[in-house]
Protein backbone atom coordinates (compact mmCIF):
# COMPACT_ATOMS: atom_id res chain seq x y z
CA UNK A 1 0.00 0.00 0.00
CA UNK A 2 2.98 2.44 0.20
CA UNK A 3 2.87 2.91 -3.16
CA UNK A 4 -1.18 4.26 -3.43
CA UNK A 5 -0.13 6.35 0.05
CA UNK A 6 0.01 9.11 -1.78
CA UNK A 7 -1.59 8.93 -5.12
CA UNK A 8 -1.71 11.50 -7.72
CA UNK A 9 -5.33 12.67 -7.24
CA UNK A 10 -5.60 14.58 -10.77
CA UNK A 11 -5.23 11.36 -12.34
CA UNK A 12 -7.41 9.26 -10.07
CA UNK A 13 -10.18 11.57 -11.08
CA UNK A 14 -9.60 11.99 -14.91
CA UNK A 15 -9.21 8.22 -15.09
CA UNK A 16 -12.54 7.31 -13.18
CA UNK A 17 -13.99 10.06 -15.79
CA UNK A 18 -12.74 8.08 -18.22
CA UNK A 19 -14.39 4.96 -17.41
CA UNK A 20 -17.98 6.76 -16.99
CA UNK A 21 -17.71 8.11 -20.40
CA UNK A 22 -16.91 4.66 -21.69
CA UNK A 23 -20.08 3.49 -19.73
CA UNK A 24 -22.14 6.28 -21.28
CA UNK A 25 -20.41 6.00 -24.65
CA UNK A 26 -21.24 2.30 -24.87
CA UNK A 27 -25.04 2.71 -23.77
CA UNK A 28 -25.97 5.33 -26.06
CA UNK A 29 -24.44 3.40 -28.55
CA UNK A 30 -26.51 0.29 -28.10
CA UNK A 31 -29.84 2.91 -27.59
CA UNK A 32 -28.99 4.46 -30.56
CA UNK A 33 -29.17 1.10 -32.94
CA UNK A 34 -32.42 -0.64 -31.08
CA UNK A 35 -34.78 0.54 -34.15
CA UNK A 36 -32.03 -0.80 -37.08
CA UNK A 37 -32.10 -4.07 -34.40
CA UNK A 38 -35.50 -3.94 -34.81
CA UNK A 39 -35.80 -4.06 -38.28
CA UNK A 40 -32.99 -6.63 -39.12
CA UNK A 41 -34.95 -9.06 -36.51
CA UNK A 42 -38.48 -7.59 -38.11
CA UNK A 43 -40.19 -7.22 -34.60
CA UNK A 44 -43.10 -5.36 -33.74
CA UNK A 45 -43.50 -2.95 -30.98
CA UNK A 46 -44.68 -5.83 -28.41
CA UNK A 47 -41.64 -8.29 -29.40
CA UNK A 48 -39.07 -5.65 -29.23
CA UNK A 49 -40.54 -4.45 -25.45
CA UNK A 50 -40.23 -7.78 -24.50
CA UNK A 51 -37.14 -8.71 -25.60
CA UNK A 52 -35.66 -5.05 -24.13
CA UNK A 53 -37.23 -5.91 -20.82
CA UNK A 54 -34.52 -8.57 -20.29
CA UNK A 55 -32.08 -6.00 -20.20
CA UNK A 56 -32.75 -4.25 -16.51
CA UNK A 57 -34.09 -8.16 -15.73
CA UNK A 58 -30.41 -9.05 -15.77
CA UNK A 59 -29.20 -5.37 -14.04
CA UNK A 60 -31.59 -6.08 -11.51
CA UNK A 61 -30.26 -10.21 -11.14
CA UNK A 62 -27.17 -9.33 -10.89
CA UNK A 63 -27.03 -6.39 -8.17
CA UNK A 64 -26.44 -8.68 -4.85
CA UNK A 65 -23.43 -10.98 -7.04
CA UNK A 66 -21.66 -7.70 -7.71
CA UNK A 67 -22.39 -6.40 -4.11
CA UNK A 68 -20.33 -9.66 -2.69
CA UNK A 69 -17.93 -8.75 -5.69
CA UNK A 70 -17.15 -5.85 -4.02
CA UNK A 71 -16.68 -7.17 -0.66
CA UNK A 72 -13.69 -9.43 -1.35
CA UNK A 73 -11.88 -7.29 -4.40
CA UNK A 74 -11.23 -3.80 -5.03
CA UNK A 75 -13.34 -1.81 -6.97
CA UNK A 76 -10.58 -1.40 -9.56
CA UNK A 77 -10.37 -4.41 -10.44
CA UNK A 78 -14.14 -4.96 -10.61
CA UNK A 79 -14.80 -2.30 -13.01
CA UNK A 80 -12.09 -3.90 -15.86
CA UNK A 81 -13.95 -6.80 -15.36
CA UNK A 82 -17.10 -4.88 -16.08
CA UNK A 83 -16.03 -2.20 -18.71
CA UNK A 84 -14.33 -5.24 -20.59
CA UNK A 85 -17.98 -7.56 -20.14
CA UNK A 86 -20.11 -4.79 -21.02
CA UNK A 87 -18.06 -3.80 -24.18
CA UNK A 88 -17.27 -7.56 -25.40
CA UNK A 89 -21.36 -7.80 -24.97
CA UNK A 90 -21.98 -4.42 -27.07
CA UNK A 91 -20.11 -5.76 -29.97
CA UNK A 92 -22.59 -8.48 -30.31
CA UNK A 93 -26.12 -6.85 -30.65
CA UNK A 94 -25.40 -6.21 -34.85
CA UNK A 95 -25.20 -10.06 -35.24
CA UNK A 96 -28.04 -11.62 -33.62
CA UNK A 97 -30.47 -13.31 -35.98
CA UNK A 98 -33.57 -14.59 -33.85
CA UNK A 99 -35.28 -12.74 -31.21
CA UNK A 100 -34.33 -15.39 -28.45
CA UNK A 101 -30.57 -14.93 -29.22
CA UNK A 102 -31.07 -10.79 -28.30
CA UNK A 103 -33.05 -11.81 -25.48
CA UNK A 104 -30.14 -14.03 -24.02
CA UNK A 105 -27.49 -11.15 -24.89
CA UNK A 106 -29.49 -8.50 -23.49
CA UNK A 107 -30.19 -10.25 -20.04
CA UNK A 108 -25.92 -10.80 -19.63
CA UNK A 109 -25.20 -7.25 -21.19
CA UNK A 110 -27.89 -5.68 -18.38
CA UNK A 111 -25.79 -7.98 -15.84
CA UNK A 112 -22.43 -6.45 -17.24
CA UNK A 113 -23.83 -3.15 -17.33
CA UNK A 114 -24.89 -3.90 -13.71
CA UNK A 115 -21.09 -4.63 -12.85
CA UNK A 116 -19.66 -1.78 -14.56
CA UNK A 117 -21.97 0.82 -13.29
CA UNK A 118 -21.55 0.17 -9.30
CA UNK A 119 -18.10 -0.57 -9.64
CA UNK A 120 -17.45 2.71 -11.21
CA UNK A 121 -19.49 4.05 -8.46
CA UNK A 122 -17.73 2.84 -6.08
CA UNK A 123 -14.42 3.88 -7.43
CA UNK A 124 -16.21 7.66 -7.79
CA UNK A 125 -16.57 7.36 -4.25
CA UNK A 126 -13.29 6.31 -2.98
CA UNK A 127 -11.45 9.07 -5.56
CA UNK A 128 -14.31 11.59 -3.67
CA UNK A 129 -12.28 11.29 -0.36
CA UNK A 130 -9.33 12.81 -1.70
CA UNK A 131 -11.28 16.15 -1.85
CA UNK A 132 -12.87 18.51 0.52
CA UNK A 133 -15.43 19.61 -2.17
CA UNK A 134 -17.88 17.27 -3.73
CA UNK A 135 -17.04 15.65 -7.33
CA UNK A 136 -19.74 12.61 -7.59
CA UNK A 137 -22.08 14.63 -9.72
CA UNK A 138 -19.64 15.69 -12.35
CA UNK A 139 -18.68 11.93 -12.90
CA UNK A 140 -22.45 11.85 -13.72
CA UNK A 141 -22.17 14.85 -15.86
CA UNK A 142 -19.21 13.02 -17.92
CA UNK A 143 -21.64 9.92 -18.41
CA UNK A 144 -24.25 12.22 -19.75
CA UNK A 145 -22.35 14.00 -21.65
CA UNK A 146 -20.71 10.98 -23.33
CA UNK A 147 -24.38 9.61 -23.74
CA UNK A 148 -24.62 12.39 -26.51
CA UNK A 149 -21.57 11.94 -28.22
CA UNK A 150 -22.90 7.91 -28.44
CA UNK A 151 -26.06 9.24 -29.65
CA UNK A 152 -24.56 11.71 -32.51
CA UNK A 153 -22.27 9.06 -33.56
CA UNK A 154 -25.22 6.45 -33.86
CA UNK A 155 -26.75 9.38 -35.83
CA UNK A 156 -24.10 10.03 -37.95
CA UNK A 157 -24.05 5.72 -38.98
CA UNK A 158 -27.58 5.74 -39.27
CA UNK A 159 -27.30 8.53 -42.11
CA UNK A 160 -24.76 6.83 -43.71
CA UNK A 161 -26.07 3.31 -43.26
CA UNK A 162 -23.58 1.98 -41.29
CA UNK A 163 -24.83 -1.43 -39.99
CA UNK A 164 -25.44 -1.65 -36.35
CA UNK A 165 -23.27 -4.99 -36.76
CA UNK A 166 -20.34 -3.25 -37.33
CA UNK A 167 -20.82 0.51 -35.43
CA UNK A 168 -21.27 -0.84 -32.08
CA UNK A 169 -18.41 -3.87 -33.23
CA UNK A 170 -16.18 -1.00 -33.83
CA UNK A 171 -17.42 1.09 -30.56
CA UNK A 172 -17.11 -2.01 -28.37
CA UNK A 173 -13.63 -2.42 -29.17
CA UNK A 174 -12.41 1.44 -29.16
CA UNK A 175 -13.63 1.15 -25.81
CA UNK A 176 -11.79 -1.39 -24.35
CA UNK A 177 -9.03 0.01 -25.61
CA UNK A 178 -9.42 2.59 -24.20
CA UNK A 179 -10.75 1.04 -20.78
CA UNK A 180 -7.06 -0.64 -20.92
CA UNK A 181 -5.05 2.41 -21.80
CA UNK A 182 -6.30 4.23 -18.52
CA UNK A 183 -7.24 1.32 -15.84
CA UNK A 184 -3.65 1.75 -14.57
CA UNK A 185 -4.40 5.30 -13.23
CA UNK A 186 -7.43 4.10 -11.27
CA UNK A 187 -7.65 3.42 -7.91
CA UNK A 188 -6.79 0.90 -5.86
CA UNK A 189 -8.96 0.89 -2.69
CA UNK A 190 -8.94 -2.53 0.10
CA UNK A 191 -11.91 -3.60 0.00
CA UNK A 192 -13.47 -4.38 3.27
CA UNK A 193 -14.99 -7.17 4.23
CA UNK A 194 -17.66 -8.00 6.75
CA UNK A 195 -19.61 -11.00 8.52
CA UNK A 196 -22.68 -10.24 6.31
CA UNK A 197 -23.10 -13.74 4.87
CA UNK A 198 -26.37 -12.99 2.51
CA UNK A 199 -26.08 -12.41 -0.75
CA UNK A 200 -29.56 -10.08 -1.19
CA UNK A 201 -27.77 -7.13 -0.12
CA UNK A 202 -31.02 -4.46 1.12
CA UNK A 203 -30.68 -0.87 2.94
CA UNK A 204 -30.45 -1.08 7.15
CA UNK A 205 -32.76 1.24 8.94
CA UNK A 206 -29.86 3.93 8.40
CA UNK A 207 -29.65 3.85 4.55
CA UNK A 208 -33.28 3.43 4.24
CA UNK A 209 -34.10 7.01 3.47
CA UNK A 210 -31.24 7.05 0.77
CA UNK A 211 -33.24 3.87 -0.85
CA UNK A 212 -36.42 5.53 -1.13
CA UNK A 213 -34.66 9.35 -2.56
CA UNK A 214 -33.38 6.89 -5.10
CA UNK A 215 -36.34 5.29 -5.52
CA UNK A 216 -38.47 8.70 -6.09
CA UNK A 217 -35.63 9.73 -8.39
CA UNK A 218 -34.95 6.66 -11.02
CA UNK A 219 -38.62 6.18 -11.17
CA UNK A 220 -38.71 10.05 -11.99
CA UNK A 221 -36.02 9.87 -14.41
CA UNK A 222 -36.90 6.79 -16.37
CA UNK A 223 -40.94 7.95 -16.65
CA UNK A 224 -39.15 11.22 -18.81
CA UNK A 225 -36.81 8.56 -20.47
CA UNK A 226 -39.95 6.25 -21.70
CA UNK A 227 -43.15 8.48 -21.54
CA UNK A 228 -41.50 12.31 -22.17
CA UNK A 229 -42.00 12.33 -25.59
CA UNK A 230 -45.81 10.73 -26.11
CA UNK A 231 -46.66 12.89 -23.58
CA UNK A 232 -45.60 15.92 -25.56
CA UNK A 233 -47.12 14.09 -28.91
CA UNK A 234 -50.33 12.73 -27.23
CA UNK A 235 -51.01 15.59 -24.69
CA UNK A 236 -49.67 18.97 -25.84
CA UNK A 237 -49.85 17.81 -29.55
CA UNK A 238 -47.08 19.93 -30.94
CA UNK A 239 -45.58 20.53 -34.18
CA UNK A 240 -43.62 17.13 -34.88
CA UNK A 241 -40.18 19.32 -34.57
CA UNK A 242 -40.95 20.88 -31.40
CA UNK A 243 -42.14 17.00 -30.37
CA UNK A 244 -38.97 15.89 -31.13
CA UNK A 245 -36.75 18.67 -29.24
CA UNK A 246 -38.99 17.84 -26.07
CA UNK A 247 -36.83 14.99 -24.91
CA UNK A 248 -33.81 16.89 -25.86
CA UNK A 249 -34.00 19.87 -24.00
CA UNK A 250 -34.82 17.25 -20.86
CA UNK A 251 -31.37 15.69 -21.30
CA UNK A 252 -29.81 19.31 -21.89
CA UNK A 253 -31.26 20.13 -18.37
CA UNK A 254 -30.26 17.23 -17.14
CA UNK A 255 -26.67 17.25 -18.32
CA UNK A 256 -26.13 21.25 -17.60
CA UNK A 257 -27.32 20.29 -13.67
CA UNK A 258 -24.98 17.97 -13.38
CA UNK A 259 -22.27 19.77 -14.62
CA UNK A 260 -22.96 22.41 -12.03
CA UNK A 261 -24.46 20.21 -9.20
CA UNK A 262 -20.97 20.02 -7.53
CA UNK A 263 -20.66 23.76 -7.49
CA UNK A 264 -24.20 23.87 -6.07
CA UNK A 265 -23.18 21.70 -3.14
CA UNK A 266 -19.84 23.70 -2.30
CA UNK A 267 -21.91 26.98 -2.10
CA UNK A 268 -24.96 25.72 -0.04
CA UNK A 269 -24.31 21.98 0.97
CA UNK A 270 -25.88 18.38 0.12
CA UNK A 271 -28.79 18.54 1.77
CA UNK A 272 -30.47 21.84 0.31
CA UNK A 273 -29.14 21.18 -3.68
CA UNK A 274 -31.35 17.39 -2.51
CA UNK A 275 -34.81 19.42 -1.13
CA UNK A 276 -33.88 21.82 -4.22
CA UNK A 277 -33.92 19.00 -6.99
CA UNK A 278 -36.97 17.47 -4.94
CA UNK A 279 -38.90 20.71 -5.33
CA UNK A 280 -37.50 20.87 -9.23
CA UNK A 281 -39.29 17.43 -9.67
CA UNK A 282 -42.67 17.71 -7.96
CA UNK A 283 -43.16 21.09 -9.49
CA UNK A 284 -41.67 20.44 -13.11
CA UNK A 285 -44.25 17.50 -13.34
CA UNK A 286 -47.18 19.82 -12.24
CA UNK A 287 -45.90 22.75 -14.70
CA UNK A 288 -46.33 20.08 -17.39
CA UNK A 289 -49.95 18.87 -16.25
CA UNK A 290 -51.33 21.97 -14.65
CA UNK A 291 -50.17 23.77 -18.08
CA UNK A 292 -50.23 21.85 -20.90
CA UNK A 293 -48.84 23.99 -23.98
CA UNK A 294 -45.47 23.64 -25.26
CA UNK A 295 -43.45 26.23 -23.81
CA UNK A 296 -44.74 25.55 -20.56
CA UNK A 297 -43.91 21.94 -20.96
CA UNK A 298 -40.76 22.66 -22.01
CA UNK A 299 -40.55 24.52 -18.89
CA UNK A 300 -41.51 22.23 -16.76
CA UNK A 301 -39.25 19.34 -18.58
CA UNK A 302 -36.04 21.61 -18.11
CA UNK A 303 -37.12 21.94 -14.09
CA UNK A 304 -37.54 17.86 -13.73
CA UNK A 305 -34.04 17.87 -15.91
CA UNK A 306 -32.20 19.62 -13.73
CA UNK A 307 -33.66 17.93 -10.45
CA UNK A 308 -32.90 14.82 -11.35
CA UNK A 309 -29.61 15.48 -12.30
CA UNK A 310 -27.75 15.13 -9.01
CA UNK A 311 -29.77 13.11 -6.79
CA UNK A 312 -28.20 9.77 -7.57
CA UNK A 313 -24.90 10.61 -7.60
CA UNK A 314 -25.32 12.55 -4.43
CA UNK A 315 -27.07 9.67 -2.65
CA UNK A 316 -24.24 7.54 -3.29
CA UNK A 317 -21.59 9.93 -2.16
CA UNK A 318 -23.34 9.90 1.49
CA UNK A 319 -24.14 6.51 1.43
CA UNK A 320 -20.82 5.18 0.06
CA UNK A 321 -19.47 6.46 3.44
CA UNK A 322 -22.30 4.45 5.57
CA UNK A 323 -20.31 2.70 8.90
CA UNK A 324 -22.46 -0.20 8.71
CA UNK A 325 -21.71 -1.37 5.23
CA UNK A 326 -18.81 -1.20 3.10
CA UNK A 327 -18.96 0.82 -0.24
CA UNK A 328 -19.88 -1.65 -2.71
CA UNK A 329 -22.90 -3.35 -0.33
CA UNK A 330 -23.91 0.40 0.69
CA UNK A 331 -24.06 1.39 -3.23
CA UNK A 332 -25.65 -2.07 -3.98
CA UNK A 333 -28.46 -1.53 -1.51
CA UNK A 334 -29.22 1.75 -2.56
CA UNK A 335 -29.16 0.41 -6.28
CA UNK A 336 -31.76 -2.67 -5.48
CA UNK A 337 -34.49 -0.11 -4.30
CA UNK A 338 -33.80 2.69 -6.61
CA UNK A 339 -33.82 0.56 -9.27
CA UNK A 340 -37.39 -0.79 -8.63
CA UNK A 341 -38.37 2.39 -9.15
CA UNK A 342 -36.79 2.74 -12.62
CA UNK A 343 -38.30 -0.84 -13.12
CA UNK A 344 -41.46 -0.68 -11.68
CA UNK A 345 -43.07 2.80 -11.89
CA UNK A 346 -42.84 4.02 -16.35
CA UNK A 347 -44.94 0.76 -16.93
CA UNK A 348 -47.66 1.57 -14.18
CA UNK A 349 -47.58 5.12 -15.63
CA UNK A 350 -49.03 3.55 -19.04
CA UNK A 351 -52.17 1.38 -16.83
CA UNK A 352 -52.63 4.50 -15.18
CA UNK A 353 -52.33 6.31 -18.49
CA UNK A 354 -54.85 3.93 -19.84
CA UNK A 355 -57.64 4.39 -17.19
CA UNK A 356 -57.47 7.95 -16.50
CA UNK A 357 -54.95 9.71 -18.65
CA UNK A 358 -51.42 10.65 -19.18
CA UNK A 359 -51.73 13.93 -17.73
CA UNK A 360 -53.34 12.35 -14.35
CA UNK A 361 -50.24 9.71 -14.51
CA UNK A 362 -47.87 12.71 -14.52
CA UNK A 363 -49.23 14.28 -11.58
CA UNK A 364 -49.05 10.97 -9.81
CA UNK A 365 -45.48 10.20 -10.72
CA UNK A 366 -44.89 14.08 -9.54
CA UNK A 367 -45.62 12.97 -5.57
CA UNK A 368 -41.97 11.01 -6.01
CA UNK A 369 -40.74 14.52 -5.74
CA UNK A 370 -42.77 15.22 -2.73
CA UNK A 371 -41.31 11.72 -1.09
CA UNK A 372 -38.11 13.14 -1.76
CA UNK A 373 -38.25 16.51 -0.07
CA UNK A 374 -40.12 14.20 3.10
CA UNK A 375 -37.14 11.79 3.08
CA UNK A 376 -34.24 14.50 2.30
CA UNK A 377 -35.33 16.64 5.69
CA UNK A 378 -34.57 13.26 7.65
CA UNK A 379 -30.78 13.94 6.71
CA UNK A 380 -28.81 14.53 9.60
CA UNK A 381 -25.27 17.05 9.23
CA UNK A 382 -23.30 13.94 10.77
CA UNK A 383 -24.06 12.27 7.13
CA UNK A 384 -24.25 15.14 4.96
CA UNK A 385 -20.10 15.54 6.59
CA UNK A 386 -18.99 12.42 5.37
CA UNK A 387 -19.23 12.86 1.37
CA UNK A 388 -15.86 15.19 2.39
CA UNK A 389 -14.40 13.21 4.46
CA UNK A 390 -11.25 11.11 3.78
Amino acid sequence: MDNNALPNKFKLRFACGVFFFISGFGYSSWASRIPSIQQHLHLNEAQLGAALFALPIGLMLTIPFTAKMLKHFSSKSIMLVGAIAFNLLLCLPGFTTYVWQLVILLFFFGSARNIFNLSVNAQAVGVQSFYERSIMVTFHGIWSLAGFAGAALGYLMVSYNVSASWHLLCVGIAMMIIAAIFYPHTYYEKPVVNTAKSVFTFPDKHLIKFALISFGSMACENTMYDWSGIYFQKVVQPSKPAATAAFVVYMVAMTIGRFTGDKLVASIGIKKVLTLNGVLIFTGLLFCVILPYAYTTYIGYVMVGLGVSCIVPLVFSIAGKSQNMNTGQALAAISTVGYLGFLIIPPAVGFIAQAVGLRWAFGIVSGFGALIIVMVSQINEGEQAKVIAS
